[in-house]
Protein backbone atom coordinates (compact mmCIF):
# COMPACT_ATOMS: atom_id res chain seq x y z
CA UNK A 1 0.00 0.00 0.00
CA UNK A 2 1.43 3.41 -1.04
CA UNK A 3 2.36 5.26 2.09
CA UNK A 4 1.17 9.10 2.69
CA UNK A 5 5.43 10.54 1.85
CA UNK A 6 4.86 9.01 -1.13
CA UNK A 7 1.51 10.78 -2.46
CA UNK A 8 2.50 14.32 -0.98
CA UNK A 9 5.82 14.23 -0.80
CA UNK A 10 7.49 12.01 -3.03
CA UNK A 11 11.10 13.95 -2.88
CA UNK A 12 11.00 13.28 0.67
CA UNK A 13 9.76 9.61 0.36
CA UNK A 14 12.71 9.26 -2.15
CA UNK A 15 15.56 10.99 0.43
CA UNK A 16 14.41 8.33 2.72
CA UNK A 17 14.64 5.39 0.85
CA UNK A 18 18.30 6.48 -0.25
CA UNK A 19 19.12 7.07 3.58
CA UNK A 20 17.57 3.16 4.14
CA UNK A 21 20.27 2.07 2.16
CA UNK A 22 22.75 3.82 4.24
CA UNK A 23 23.49 6.57 1.34
CA UNK A 24 23.77 10.31 3.10
CA UNK A 25 21.29 13.13 1.22
CA UNK A 26 21.35 16.14 1.56
CA UNK A 27 19.02 18.93 -0.81
CA UNK A 28 19.79 21.06 -3.43
CA UNK A 29 17.95 24.00 -4.52
CA UNK A 30 14.21 23.14 -6.78
CA UNK A 31 14.99 22.47 -10.45
CA UNK A 32 18.83 23.19 -9.69
CA UNK A 33 22.23 20.79 -9.10
CA UNK A 34 22.95 24.18 -6.40
CA UNK A 35 22.92 22.40 -2.81
CA UNK A 36 20.24 24.09 -0.83
CA UNK A 37 22.32 23.50 3.04
CA UNK A 38 24.95 25.59 3.76
CA UNK A 39 27.80 23.02 3.48
CA UNK A 40 26.51 21.04 0.54
CA UNK A 41 26.92 17.24 0.51
CA UNK A 42 29.28 17.34 3.67
CA UNK A 43 25.62 18.25 5.54
CA UNK A 44 24.91 15.03 3.84
CA UNK A 45 22.99 12.85 6.28
CA UNK A 46 20.96 9.15 6.92
CA UNK A 47 18.96 10.37 9.80
CA UNK A 48 15.79 10.22 8.93
CA UNK A 49 14.59 12.95 11.46
CA UNK A 50 16.66 15.61 9.45
CA UNK A 51 16.04 14.32 6.51
CA UNK A 52 11.66 15.06 7.13
CA UNK A 53 12.88 18.12 8.36
CA UNK A 54 14.85 19.41 5.28
CA UNK A 55 12.07 18.23 2.96
CA UNK A 56 8.83 18.60 5.26
CA UNK A 57 9.85 22.55 4.63
CA UNK A 58 11.00 22.69 1.15
CA UNK A 59 9.21 19.44 -0.93
CA UNK A 60 10.12 20.58 -4.21
CA UNK A 61 13.95 20.32 -3.16
CA UNK A 62 16.03 18.23 -5.43
CA UNK A 63 17.90 14.87 -3.84
CA UNK A 64 21.35 14.60 -3.61
CA UNK A 65 22.97 11.78 -3.07
CA UNK A 66 26.81 11.98 -1.87
CA UNK A 67 28.99 9.36 -3.62
CA UNK A 68 31.67 7.79 -2.25
CA UNK A 69 31.20 5.14 0.64
CA UNK A 70 29.04 4.84 2.66
CA UNK A 71 27.48 5.83 -0.69
CA UNK A 72 27.83 4.69 -3.96
CA UNK A 73 30.17 5.58 -6.74
CA UNK A 74 28.46 7.15 -10.06
CA UNK A 75 29.78 7.00 -13.72
CA UNK A 76 28.44 10.00 -15.43
CA UNK A 77 27.97 9.76 -19.12
CA UNK A 78 27.50 12.75 -20.27
CA UNK A 79 25.52 14.58 -23.43
CA UNK A 80 26.51 17.54 -24.91
CA UNK A 81 26.24 19.75 -28.10
CA UNK A 82 30.04 18.81 -28.57
CA UNK A 83 29.82 15.27 -28.37
CA UNK A 84 28.22 12.32 -26.04
CA UNK A 85 30.28 9.64 -23.67
CA UNK A 86 28.36 6.28 -24.78
CA UNK A 87 30.91 5.63 -27.20
CA UNK A 88 33.59 5.28 -24.50
CA UNK A 89 30.56 3.89 -22.29
CA UNK A 90 30.20 1.16 -24.88
CA UNK A 91 33.48 0.11 -25.01
CA UNK A 92 34.02 0.15 -21.21
CA UNK A 93 30.70 -2.57 -21.43
CA UNK A 94 32.26 -4.87 -23.81
CA UNK A 95 35.50 -4.83 -21.57
CA UNK A 96 33.67 -5.66 -18.70
CA UNK A 97 34.62 -3.28 -16.86
CA UNK A 98 31.01 -2.45 -16.13
CA UNK A 99 29.40 -5.50 -15.15
CA UNK A 100 27.66 -5.59 -11.71
CA UNK A 101 26.18 -1.66 -11.55
CA UNK A 102 23.66 -1.75 -9.11
CA UNK A 103 21.41 0.50 -11.05
CA UNK A 104 21.17 3.27 -14.00
CA UNK A 105 19.58 6.27 -14.21
CA UNK A 106 19.05 8.41 -17.16
CA UNK A 107 19.48 12.02 -16.29
CA UNK A 108 17.88 15.15 -17.92
CA UNK A 109 20.05 15.92 -20.85
CA UNK A 110 19.46 12.17 -22.29
CA UNK A 111 22.42 10.69 -20.35
CA UNK A 112 23.26 8.06 -17.72
CA UNK A 113 24.33 7.66 -14.14
CA UNK A 114 25.68 4.18 -13.57
CA UNK A 115 25.87 3.29 -9.94
CA UNK A 116 27.87 1.08 -7.59
CA UNK A 117 29.76 0.19 -4.81
CA UNK A 118 30.96 2.92 -3.01
CA UNK A 119 34.54 3.18 -2.38
CA UNK A 120 37.56 6.07 -1.29
CA UNK A 121 38.36 6.51 -4.62
CA UNK A 122 38.82 10.41 -5.67
CA UNK A 123 36.57 11.89 -8.37
CA UNK A 124 37.56 12.21 -11.88
CA UNK A 125 37.16 12.82 -15.60
CA UNK A 126 37.54 12.21 -18.84
CA UNK A 127 36.31 14.92 -20.83
CA UNK A 128 37.52 13.89 -24.30
CA UNK A 129 35.41 11.22 -23.78
CA UNK A 130 32.47 12.84 -22.04
CA UNK A 131 32.39 10.60 -18.49
CA UNK A 132 32.97 11.96 -15.01
CA UNK A 133 33.40 9.48 -11.93
CA UNK A 134 31.79 10.54 -9.08
CA UNK A 135 33.26 8.91 -5.40
CA UNK A 136 34.52 10.44 -1.99
CA UNK A 137 33.59 14.07 -1.82
CA UNK A 138 31.22 14.08 -4.80
CA UNK A 139 27.45 13.88 -5.01
CA UNK A 140 25.02 13.52 -7.91
CA UNK A 141 20.73 14.41 -8.25
CA UNK A 142 18.92 11.21 -7.86
CA UNK A 143 15.39 10.70 -8.71
CA UNK A 144 13.08 12.12 -8.59
CA UNK A 145 15.08 15.54 -8.82
CA UNK A 146 14.32 17.11 -12.02
CA UNK A 147 16.93 19.89 -13.97
CA UNK A 148 15.28 22.26 -16.33
CA UNK A 149 11.66 20.39 -15.86
CA UNK A 150 13.38 16.93 -16.99
CA UNK A 151 13.57 14.30 -14.80
CA UNK A 152 15.89 11.80 -13.28
CA UNK A 153 14.65 8.22 -13.76
CA UNK A 154 15.28 5.13 -13.00
CA UNK A 155 16.08 2.59 -16.30
CA UNK A 156 17.04 -0.66 -14.41
CA UNK A 157 17.89 -1.83 -10.73
CA UNK A 158 19.23 -4.82 -9.71
CA UNK A 159 21.03 -6.32 -6.93
CA UNK A 160 24.39 -6.56 -7.92
CA UNK A 161 26.63 -4.45 -5.61
CA UNK A 162 30.25 -4.33 -7.76
CA UNK A 163 32.62 -1.97 -7.70
CA UNK A 164 34.20 0.72 -10.58
CA UNK A 165 38.21 0.78 -11.20
CA UNK A 166 38.13 4.41 -12.55
CA UNK A 167 42.16 4.04 -13.10
CA UNK A 168 41.16 0.90 -14.93
CA UNK A 169 38.73 2.69 -17.18
CA UNK A 170 41.58 5.15 -17.22
CA UNK A 171 44.11 3.32 -18.95
CA UNK A 172 41.61 1.40 -21.67
CA UNK A 173 40.67 4.86 -22.57
CA UNK A 174 43.03 7.38 -22.15
CA UNK A 175 46.26 5.04 -21.57
CA UNK A 176 48.60 8.19 -23.01
CA UNK A 177 50.22 10.20 -20.34
CA UNK A 178 49.26 13.55 -20.84
CA UNK A 179 52.65 15.26 -19.03
CA UNK A 180 56.46 14.22 -19.53
CA UNK A 181 57.06 11.96 -16.60
CA UNK A 182 59.61 13.61 -14.89
CA UNK A 183 57.49 17.14 -14.48
CA UNK A 184 54.12 15.15 -13.48
CA UNK A 185 54.73 15.07 -9.75
CA UNK A 186 55.16 18.74 -9.11
CA UNK A 187 51.95 19.79 -11.44
CA UNK A 188 49.81 17.28 -9.48
CA UNK A 189 51.20 19.17 -6.61
CA UNK A 190 50.29 22.53 -8.35
CA UNK A 191 47.11 21.39 -8.98
CA UNK A 192 46.14 19.97 -5.96
CA UNK A 193 47.49 22.94 -4.02
CA UNK A 194 45.08 25.34 -6.20
CA UNK A 195 42.01 22.67 -5.96
CA UNK A 196 42.29 23.25 -2.36
CA UNK A 197 42.09 26.45 -2.33
CA UNK A 198 39.20 27.15 -4.81
CA UNK A 199 37.15 24.73 -2.83
CA UNK A 200 37.27 26.55 0.22
CA UNK A 201 35.96 29.71 -1.77
CA UNK A 202 32.81 31.41 0.03
CA UNK A 203 29.52 32.61 -1.93
CA UNK A 204 30.29 35.98 -3.87
CA UNK A 205 33.68 34.65 -5.00
CA UNK A 206 33.24 31.36 -6.35
CA UNK A 207 33.73 32.05 -9.92
CA UNK A 208 36.62 35.07 -9.73
CA UNK A 209 38.29 32.59 -8.00
CA UNK A 210 37.67 29.02 -9.96
CA UNK A 211 39.17 32.13 -13.04
CA UNK A 212 41.94 32.97 -10.78
CA UNK A 213 43.10 29.04 -10.61
CA UNK A 214 42.34 28.46 -13.66
CA UNK A 215 45.00 31.00 -15.20
CA UNK A 216 47.70 29.88 -12.38
CA UNK A 217 47.13 26.39 -13.81
CA UNK A 218 47.33 26.77 -17.51
CA UNK A 219 50.30 28.84 -16.81
CA UNK A 220 51.89 26.02 -15.04
CA UNK A 221 51.01 23.81 -18.32
CA UNK A 222 48.42 22.15 -16.87
CA UNK A 223 45.86 21.75 -19.53
CA UNK A 224 43.49 19.17 -17.32
CA UNK A 225 41.33 21.43 -15.38
CA UNK A 226 38.96 18.69 -14.32
CA UNK A 227 40.38 19.06 -10.60
CA UNK A 228 39.72 22.21 -10.42
CA UNK A 229 36.17 21.80 -11.70
CA UNK A 230 35.59 19.21 -9.15
CA UNK A 231 36.83 21.60 -6.19
CA UNK A 232 34.35 24.33 -7.57
CA UNK A 233 31.54 21.86 -7.28
CA UNK A 234 31.78 21.24 -3.58
CA UNK A 235 31.58 24.96 -2.79
CA UNK A 236 28.13 24.28 -5.06
CA UNK A 237 29.09 26.45 -8.03
CA UNK A 238 26.80 24.78 -11.06
CA UNK A 239 27.90 23.31 -14.01
CA UNK A 240 27.36 25.76 -16.42
CA UNK A 241 29.12 28.20 -14.62
CA UNK A 242 32.21 26.09 -13.93
CA UNK A 243 32.21 25.11 -17.53
CA UNK A 244 31.79 29.01 -18.80
CA UNK A 245 34.37 30.19 -16.25
CA UNK A 246 37.11 27.02 -16.89
CA UNK A 247 36.48 27.69 -20.93
CA UNK A 248 37.07 31.63 -20.13
CA UNK A 249 40.33 31.19 -18.64
CA UNK A 250 41.14 28.70 -21.64
CA UNK A 251 40.50 31.38 -24.15
CA UNK A 252 43.01 34.00 -22.18
CA UNK A 253 45.57 31.22 -21.64
CA UNK A 254 48.32 33.38 -24.17
CA UNK A 255 48.20 36.58 -21.62
CA UNK A 256 50.29 37.28 -18.80
CA UNK A 257 48.52 37.39 -15.27
CA UNK A 258 49.87 38.64 -12.16
CA UNK A 259 51.36 35.31 -10.17
CA UNK A 260 50.19 36.33 -6.96
CA UNK A 261 47.10 35.04 -5.05
CA UNK A 262 44.86 38.05 -4.03
CA UNK A 263 43.69 38.03 -0.79
CA UNK A 264 40.13 39.24 0.60
CA UNK A 265 36.30 38.94 -0.15
CA UNK A 266 33.49 40.29 -1.14
CA UNK A 267 30.14 39.73 0.74
CA UNK A 268 28.00 37.43 0.08
CA UNK A 269 25.01 38.34 -2.19
CA UNK A 270 21.36 38.66 -0.76
CA UNK A 271 18.73 36.22 -2.28
CA UNK A 272 19.36 32.75 -2.07
CA UNK A 273 20.22 31.13 0.67
CA UNK A 274 21.74 28.09 2.15
CA UNK A 275 19.90 25.98 5.82
CA UNK A 276 21.12 27.47 8.89
CA UNK A 277 22.34 24.27 11.08
CA UNK A 278 19.55 23.55 12.78
CA UNK A 279 19.79 22.27 16.42
CA UNK A 280 19.88 18.63 16.73
CA UNK A 281 20.77 15.76 13.51
CA UNK A 282 24.03 17.73 13.45
CA UNK A 283 25.52 14.11 12.85
CA UNK A 284 25.67 12.19 9.58
CA UNK A 285 25.19 8.91 10.37
CA UNK A 286 26.68 5.65 8.47
CA UNK A 287 16.90 2.03 0.01
CA UNK A 288 17.87 -0.14 -2.42
CA UNK A 289 16.66 2.34 -5.15
CA UNK A 290 13.16 1.61 -5.30
CA UNK A 291 12.38 0.47 -9.05
CA UNK A 292 10.16 2.85 -10.87
CA UNK A 293 8.12 2.18 -14.53
CA UNK A 294 10.63 2.85 -16.99
CA UNK A 295 10.05 5.42 -19.52
CA UNK A 296 11.47 4.66 -22.79
CA UNK A 297 15.03 6.02 -22.61
CA UNK A 298 16.95 8.30 -24.68
CA UNK A 299 19.93 6.21 -24.07
CA UNK A 300 19.67 3.64 -26.80
CA UNK A 301 23.38 3.59 -27.34
CA UNK A 302 23.28 2.02 -23.90
CA UNK A 303 21.60 -0.54 -25.20
CA UNK A 304 18.64 0.09 -22.89
CA UNK A 305 15.10 -0.28 -23.95
CA UNK A 306 11.82 0.73 -21.79
CA UNK A 307 11.68 -3.41 -21.33
CA UNK A 308 15.51 -3.53 -20.03
CA UNK A 309 14.77 -5.39 -16.78
CA UNK A 310 24.15 11.82 -12.78
CA UNK A 311 37.15 37.72 -3.54
CA UNK A 312 36.85 41.36 -4.01
CA UNK A 313 40.29 41.53 -4.91
CA UNK A 314 40.22 38.54 -7.34
CA UNK A 315 37.39 40.73 -9.16
CA UNK A 316 39.82 43.31 -9.62
CA UNK A 317 42.39 40.77 -10.81
CA UNK A 318 39.72 39.83 -13.90
CA UNK A 319 39.11 42.87 -14.57
CA UNK A 320 42.80 43.58 -15.22
CA UNK A 321 42.81 40.56 -16.86
CA UNK A 322 43.03 40.90 -21.31
CA UNK A 323 39.41 40.89 -22.49
CA UNK A 324 38.87 38.25 -25.98
CA UNK A 325 36.29 37.18 -27.42
CA UNK A 326 33.81 34.99 -25.84
CA UNK A 327 31.87 35.23 -22.34
CA UNK A 328 33.45 36.44 -18.98
CA UNK A 329 33.91 34.14 -15.92
CA UNK A 330 30.92 36.25 -14.19
CA UNK A 331 27.89 33.87 -13.49
CA UNK A 332 26.10 32.55 -10.93
CA UNK A 333 27.93 33.95 -8.05
CA UNK A 334 26.91 37.14 -9.01
CA UNK A 335 23.13 36.21 -11.45
CA UNK A 336 21.85 32.92 -10.27
CA UNK A 337 22.15 32.92 -6.38
CA UNK A 338 19.96 36.39 -6.66
CA UNK A 339 16.18 35.19 -6.30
Amino acid sequence: MTTRPERTNPMLAAALRYAMTNWPVFPCIPGEKVPATRHGFLDATTDPGKITWWWSRNPERNVAIATGRPGPDVLDVDVRADGSGFAAFNRLRHAGLLDGARAYVRTPSGGLHAYFAGSEQSNGRLAHHHLDFRSRGGYILAPPSQVSGRAYELLKHQEDRAGLDWAAVTRLLDPQPQHHPERTAGRQMDAARLAGWVAQLPEGNRNDGLFWAANRALEAGLTDLGELAEAARKTGLGEREISRTLASAQRRAGHPFATEPPTGKTAEPAGRTREAEEPGHDAPGPAAVTPVTAHEPEAEAAGFTASSPELSSIQQWNRRAPECAGSSPAGEDKQAEAT
